[in-house]
């Protein structure tokens, strides 16, 4: 939460210049405070596990959030007890009349199909639509992010040599953006994907920016100007044990997987991963949370 200080305060200008967020005196009066409507689709196969790991991240601010979940209604998950979904799940036909100040689109393990082969993506595309104009901001993970890139700027992505699966070293290039206000100038974070977008190509779209990028990893967070989209490449929302489980998990499929990088102590399997990107995490959340959404979406919702 932003510091409360009065608007003379010498202190006020050096805090500013640093990208210390806080509110003056005259905000603070003025502003309406409500809980944050927040719409989580979660498009992927265990969705309690994913749900648990964006709730922990979505939990860590003192920020009221009222939590809605939704699932596509044209693809049913078979990996998730209908007894869940029925009872915590609702469609986009049940909420597509109402608006919400945050979107957040998981990734899915559809990324080696092309768009338009993917079961939902007719109901994804109306989605997106009903997000421009319902939605104050949108956060996409991963294969999200993709699709989000391809259906507004038709973006393409890319099959990768390998699958891009570990720990990666990011930069933070844009140290004064709302979204990254508190990171490191070097942080890191988790990927498991078959497919990557590139740089040249989000910079063809003057609207778009890279915020953070990676040597081995490429384009990581791509914001628009407005402040209102974010696609995140990664998953920074994994837990410590993640990678790890579907590491084992293809080797017993016996599928061809190497070590993830940077993961395992010595890359030896037998050993616990740190987990070392836990505060990056926390941070991105709670920062679109807080300056991206709750301290520039309209207090009525019907003004969007």
């Amino acid at each position: 939460m932003p510091i409360n200080i009065p608007d003379t305060l010498p202190a006020l200008a050096t805090l500013e210049k640093e990208n210390i967020f806080v509110m003056t005196e005259q905000r603070a009066q003025s502003q309406d405070i409500r809980p944050l409507r927040i719409a989580i689709l979660n498009l992927m196969p265990k969705k309690i596990e994913t749900e648990t790991q964006l709730l922990r991240v979505l939990g860590n601010t003192p920020i009221q959030v009222d939590i809605e979940l939704l699932q596509t209604a044209s693809y049913s998950s078979k990996n998730t007890p209908q007894e869940h979904l029925i009872k915590f799940y609702r469609t986009f036909d049940e909420i597509k009349n109402e608006r919400f100040d945050g979107l957040i689109v998981t990734g899915a393990p559809v990324e080696q199909m092309p768009f338009e082969e993917v079961d939902y993506w007719p109901e994804l595309c109306q989605i997106f639509d009903w997000a421009s104009k319902n939605v104050f901001s949108c956060l996409f993970i991963c294969w999200a992010a993709q699709a989000a890139l391809y259906y507004g700027y038709g973006i393409e992505k890319y099959p990768l040599d390998e699958k891009l699966f570990g720990i990666f070293r990011h930069y933070n290039r844009i140290p004064s953006h709302p979204l990254l206000r508190g990171f490191d100038e070097v942080f890191y974070a988790p990927h498991s994907r078959h497919t990557e977008v590139l740089a040249e190509d989000i910079l063809k779209h003057p609207q778009l920016e890279i915020l953070s990028d990676s040597e081995e990893a490429g384009a990581y967070i791509i914001g628009d100007k407005a402040h209102r989209n974010f696609y995140v490449t990664g998953h920074s929302e994994y837990d410590p044990m993640t990678l790890a489980s579907e590491y084992f998990r293809d080797l017993d499929k016996g599928l061809p997987i190497s070590i993830p990088k940077n993961y395992f102590p010595d890359d030896d399997p037998g050993k616990t991963p740190p987990h070392v990107w836990r505060a990056h995490a926390h941070l991105l959340f709670t920062n679109w949370l807080n300056y991206c959404v709750y301290q520039q979406t309209p207090y009525d919702l019907e003004r969007l």
